[in-house]
């Protein structure tokens, strides 16, 4: 092969390489959650997808080895199939079939605003790299905000390209007062929380039960319950896991002190 010859298959390839890069980056962005990022096995391995047996998507966290924090609007249904240390939706690498009657249901929902919150009972799993349990606040933080804290919210749910989304997606959002959410949603209980919507990024259905969870010092501080109309414009929301520390210790015996 000559010189000449070789220089130009170099050229080509690299230039090939390079367009399927851009493509595929341009193609690509509407295919995430709003605005977000895609996750990498292990970046959150306490987060599960759930499958709900109407067919409806949700999420949920490892808090324990026999327990799964959601929002109580995910059990709804007759069972749900968890999927575990998964990165692509419903092949977790650890898949439990869980049915109504381990499933806890806070009492005020739906009936007062602010307690979309869940709790499943599920069989034992034992943790690994991929897979593991999420830390909650201290029950001496039950009174604490965490306005203008960073933190992350990961799903399988609603894209901008109004698609479910087949690879798990990340946002980093940042707490907000319920003051400044309650100018987009008219009122907003106190056991609820919001963040910003700054950069279009937002949660959307199908995320519904999944984490929010602190940038410093990692602890669930949320529970994804709704988002704005087209899950854009507007901040996201979650039930406030503070308010709810004495009721999960109830129900589990998961507690921090």
């Amino acid at each position: 092969m000559t010189m000449k010859l070789l220089v130009l298959l170099l050229f080509v390839t690299t230039a090939c390489a390079h367009r399927n890069r851009t493509a595929a980056h341009h193609d690509g962005t509407k295919d995430i959650i709003v605005n977000g990022y895609f996750a990498y096995p292990s970046k959150v391995p306490y987060v599960v997808g759930l499958r709900l047996s109407n067919g409806a998507r949700c999420g949920g966290s490892v808090i324990h080895n026999n327990w799964i924090l959601t929002a109580a609007q995910c059990l709804t249904t007759d069972s749900v199939e968890i999927h575990y240390g998964a990165i692509r939706v419903d092949n977790g690498r650890i898949k439990h079939t869980v049915t109504r009657e381990d499933f806890f249901r806070h009492p005020g929902y739906p009936d007062v605003g602010g307690h979309d919150i869940g709790l499943i009972r599920t069989p034992y799993v034992g943790f690994s790299f991929f897979i593991n349990k999420v830390s909650l606040p201290n029950l001496s933080q039950k009174g604490e905000r965490f306005e203008n804290s960073w933190a992350v919210a990961c799903g399988w749910g609603g894209t901008g390209s109004g698609k479910l989304a087949d690879w798990l997606q990340c946002i980093d959002v940042q707490v907000i007062s319920n003051s400044e959410c309650i100018k987009t949603y008219g009122s907003v209980a106190d056991s609820s929380m919001c963040t910003s919507p700054i950069d279009g990024k937002s949660v959307c259905g199908g995320d519904y039960g999944g984490a929010l969870v602190t940038h410093d010092n990692k602890i669930q501080v949320g529970v994804i319950a709704f988002s704005a109309a087209s899950c854009q414009g507007g901040p996201s929301g979650y039930t406030r896991v503070t308010d709810h520390l004495d009721w999960i210790q109830e129900k589990s015996g998961v507690a921090y002190y």
